[in-house]
């Protein structure tokens, strides 16, 4: 578990408490040096471990989620189509289920990398996906993880925009 609380901008500027929270889980890949054509047993893997880690991640916010988003890194004995069968077909609906909703996509991100690698979480509005206020991304990783035949899984939520938005409301049209 991964928490942050944010109090005030780079330049010192206080702000109201944002809290985000992001939940890691190093779990064995079993299609490690291997093709495997049918990943079933990722998405399976990816939805239990949503279901199971998302409302440790909530319970750490100071007030209800609003934004989300998800991530996996592979191993290098694997390859980045498991890190999308972990966090693509199954663990949307745990996580959608913690936050109480989400009618927006769930921003993702994965790669393949060595230990000790870091990834950018993005993090999105959970009902609103042009809110540009709540474009976000928390950097995490796991000193010792991923091994090469390790996936790491991150979820993450949040209960603010960033600090100090001022990009606005949606695309400019004109």
């Amino acid at each position: 578990m991964i928490k942050e609380v944010i109090s005030a901008d780079g330049s010192g500027k206080p702000c109201d408490p944002i809290t985000r929270a992001a939940v890691l889980a190093v779990v064995k890949n079993p299609f490690a040096g291997q093709h495997g054509a049918d990943l079933a047993q990722l998405f399976d893997l990816g939805g239990a471990l949503g279901a199971e880690l998302m409302a440790e991640a909530v319970a750490q916010l100071g007030a209800g989620p609003v934004s989300y988003g998800k991530a996996a890194i592979v191993g290098v004995a694997g390859e980045m189509e498991h890190g999308g069968a972990m966090i693509h077909p199954k663990l949307g609906k745990p996580m959608r289920a913690a936050v109480g909703g989400g009618k927006a996509l769930i921003p993702s991100n994965a790669k393949v990398a060595a230990l000790g690698a870091q990834i950018d979480l993005p993090l999105g509005h959970k009902d609103e996906a042009w809110s540009f206020t709540h474009f976000d991304t928390m950097t995490v990783g796991i000193a010792d993880a991923p091994r090469p035949d390790e996936i790491v899984l991150v979820m993450g939520v949040s209960d603010g925009p960033r600090v100090h938005p001022r990009v606005g409301d949606g695309p400019i049209t004109d």
